[in-house]
């Protein structure tokens, strides 16, 4: 029993310490699909 909850501890503060490193660059809203995902366009063809 004790191994589990030592478990959860451990990856509760890895969990918790990536989060923080991340700041606010993390995306937990989940899958996108449809018009409101960020699509980025490709890049314009060189002129010759």
């Amino acid at each position: 029993m004790w191994k589990i909850v030592v478990g959860f501890v451990a990856f509760a503060a890895i969990a918790l310490f990536v989060i923080m490193q991340a700041g606010d660059k993390v995306d937990m809203s989940g899958e996108k699909h449809g018009g409101d995902t960020t699509t980025h366009a490709p890049e314009p063809a060189p002129a010759k």
